[in-house]
């Protein structure tokens, strides 16, 4: 459904080179800069940080954008296997640069090309001369540092969903974002689909009259992502993998705790199992469906009052795979609105109204009962919501434009919110979590508890705060 947008491209000019620096920087030293737009007549000098299996998913869109010049791939990985969904891919910053350097030298008709710069830290990548952009494809507990640090330069940001480990990140995210006045992208990429769309508009226009219910469906378990049981054993290295070289593993742990490398959760895609890094499926498809039904019920700035009927089979925390592998609960607003969520349910949206009237949209698919419904068109004067033929496209076009994305940081933020509040609640073994969506805030019983859920401790000298 969401194909890589393919056109002709001209002679690309190279990447300035990296102005000497120390190899560590310290958060301190990034202070607050205005958002710089490229003219028409420019390209959009773009960096990469991680190149990995959603990097790789990222890249094709943005090469096959006349407007866009990739000038740079940051990676602690040099190269490694394992990569993608079905591990048939490479990843790290060699791949990365070479799919690049190839891809300009064919359009271009050179023979060579080499204006793509590698990079270790992603604060040497954020030094780069002319550098406009980045696109954040690293684990999700990198999301919050990677992007703060990006915006206090003055770069625009496509970060890849979820977009944080937890709430006081997103909180502080989109403060930054705002602050810096760059343009910001959340790739939740299901609002750039024709489908998703229209089945939003349907909702907020009223064709199932008063909407009874609200089921989403997402995955269960934990997926190996293709990976072989040698590939997924808990037991820890003495060493990590040669291809993360003296600092790098550090680096891919940043502001997570220290611990050896394990294939279990430190080989692409399996770290989404773990707490430490992720939040599981919960946040993994949250990310996505949520999303879409706060943009169906118009909560966009808003969100839930509570999270109710919370179950799963949550691991004990010191196991390797600690994220729920089955779970369900309702999500309520302060209308009455009703979202059931379980892993039992068909991977999709199904909104439910009046009459037997119903609206079920996943990827690929949109089904509407009665069949007829579907030639209720939306009218002129009705309510018509955001079009994106394609997400990075979008992104691309708001960093010329100074328009807003379609997924910007505070939406990608409340969206992501309500997967961190059934995750909260899990963990802390409550039945009912509530909150107030306009202060952003844990109210009720267990609110104290869930409150120190909202902003994990960083590792070290790493930091969110703009002063440290």
């Amino acid at each position: 459904m969401f194909k890589t947008e393919s056109s002709r491209r001209g002679f690309l000019r190279g990447a300035g080179a990296l102005a000497a620096m120390p190899a560590l920087i310290s958060s301190g030293c990034f202070s607050s800069k205005y958002a710089k737009r490229p003219l028409p007549s420019e390209r959009l000098n773009v960096g990469f940080i991680g190149y990995g299996t959603m990097g790789h998913d990222n890249m094709g869109n943005f090469l096959n954008h006349d407007r866009v010049q990739i000038v740079g791939v940051c990676d602690p990985n040099r190269e490694a296997p394992l990569y993608g969904y079905n591990a048939e891919r490479l990843g790290g910053r060699e791949p990365g640069k070479r799919r690049v350097n190839e891809f300009y030298a064919q359009q271009s008709g050179r023979l060579a090309y080499s204006g793509c710069k590698t990079f270790v830290d992603f604060r040497e990548l954020l030094e780069l001369p002319g550098l406009d952009a980045v696109v954040i494809a690293t684990p999700d507990h990198w999301h919050a540092v990677h992007a703060i640090s990006a915006a206090r330069r003055g770069k625009h940001i496509y970060c890849q969903k979820p977009m944080s480990l937890a709430i006081g990140q997103g909180q502080a995210m989109v403060r930054e974002v705002a602050k810096a006045g760059v343009t910001f992208q959340v790739g939740s990429q299901q609002r750039s689909d024709t489908y998703f769309r229209m089945a939003c508009e349907f909702v907020r226009n009223g064709r199932l009259g008063k909407l009874q219910r609200i089921e989403i469906g997402m995955p269960g378990g934990y997926t190996p992502w293709g990976k072989k049981p040698e590939d997924l054993s808990p037991e820890p290295l003495p060493q990590p993998p040669e291809s993360f070289g003296e600092a790098g593993f550090d680096l891919w742990l940043g502001p997570a705790r220290k611990r050896l490398f394990t294939p279990a959760i430190h080989r692409p895609l399996t770290w989404r199992w773990n707490l430490d890094y992720s939040g599981g499926q919960i946040t993994d498809w949250g990310a996505h469906h949520f999303d879409i039904m706060q943009w169906a019920l118009g909560k966009d700035g808003s969100g839930p009052v509570a999270i109710e009927s919370l179950v799963s089979d949550l691991p004990p925390p010191d196991k390797i795979w600690n994220t729920a592998a089955h779970y369900a609960f309702e999500i309520i607003y302060a209308e009455g609105t009703r979202a059931f969520v379980s892993d039992r349910f068909d991977n999709g949206i199904r909104f439910i109204g009046e009459g037997g009237k119903e609206i079920f949209v996943t990827r690929g698919k949109l089904e509407m009962k009665p069949d007829n419904l579907i030639r209720d068109k939306i009218r002129p004067e009705e309510t018509h919501l955001y079009v994106s033929g394609q997400h990075e496209k979008n992104f691309v076009d708001c960093v010329f434009s100074g328009e807003k994305t379609i997924t910007p940081c505070e939406v990608g933020h409340r969206s992501i919110t309500i997967a961190h509040l059934a995750n909260a609640g899990l963990r802390l073994g409550l039945k009912r979590v509530q909150w107030d969506p306009a202060a952003e805030k844990y109210v009720g019983e267990g609110a104290a508890e869930a409150t120190k859920l909202m902003l994990p401790q960083l590792r070290g000298a790493w930091s969110l705060d703009p002063r440290s």
